[in-house]
């Protein structure tokens, strides 16, 4: 503790406020950020996140890491197997930022979630959750809630990350995620959303016999793909709420 005083004098975003200013760091340091989805993609989102001096959050998983997940999520190695994702994810933010809030919400976001997750005063909503009804239903809660809000399409089956870009959901091509999407969010008259999404064109993955009778259509993955998605989410998100 006494070293970790010793070094907080030089502070660990300096080289952050360098770039983006005192007024930016102090922004970030007092937004609050509710990710849903701590998987290949939500795990870079909130590492980036708390590099880059966001002081409060909101994790919402009820997911705990499997042998499966280590090819591409930042919290799972072989000494993580069975623990609950949220808690990595605080732990990690916390050592990166001691001063920061976390909050962990270990439930499957849905319309039965007794759970009151979000008010007004979450700046910042992010879905990186991978089943439709789940996002839905939370693009639905903050728009209600006029929270700004950018969802992640699939990331699945792809190997080229030069592809991914944000833009809004009417705008969006190749991806059937996506399709699916614009479909739901129409009927809702949800008129906009910012998305993370790939122009690439899935690949068909190799079955996995093993996989395949616990889940179906388990897409393949790979630790650049989700990672850059997250990454490319967490520059919006910070861009977004220092307005640069």
């Amino acid at each position: 503790m006494e070293k970790y005083k010793e070094q907080k004098m030089l502070n660990q975003f300096s080289r952050t406020e360098m770039l983006i200013g005192k007024n930016a760091i102090n922004k970030l340091a007092n937004s609050k950020v509710a990710i849903f989805g701590i998987g290949g993609v939500g795990s870079y989102i909130a590492e980036a996140l708390a590099r880059c001096g966001v002081g409060n959050f909101i994790l919402v998983d009820n997911d705990k890491v499997t042998i499966t997940n280590i090819n591409r999520q930042i919290i799972a190695t072989t000494k993580t197997i069975g623990q609950y994702k949220v808690d990595l994810m605080k732990q990690r933010i916390l050592d990166i930022n001691p001063e920061a809030k976390v909050e962990t919400y270990k439930t499957f976001y849905m319309p039965e979630c007794e759970e009151k997750i979000l008010d007004d005063s979450v700046n910042y909503v992010i879905d990186a959750i991978d089943t439709v009804t789940a996002k839905i239903f939370l693009i639905e809660e903050a728009t209600r809630l006029n929270i700004p809000i950018i969802s992640s399409m699939g990331t699945g089956n792809k190997l080229d990350p030069t592809k991914f870009e944000i833009t809004d959901i009417y705008k969006t091509s190749v991806c059937p995620l996506a399709k699916v999407m614009r479909k739901e969010l129409r009927q809702r008259n949800i008129k906009k959303l910012n998305v993370l999404y790939s122009k690439e064109e899935p690949i068909k993955p190799e079955e996995n016999t093993e996989e395949q009778t616990s889940k179906k259509h388990v897409p393949g993955s790979i630790a650049f793909s989700p990672s850059v998605a997250g990454l490319m989410i967490a520059s919006k998100v910070v861009k977004d709420l220092i307005n640069i």
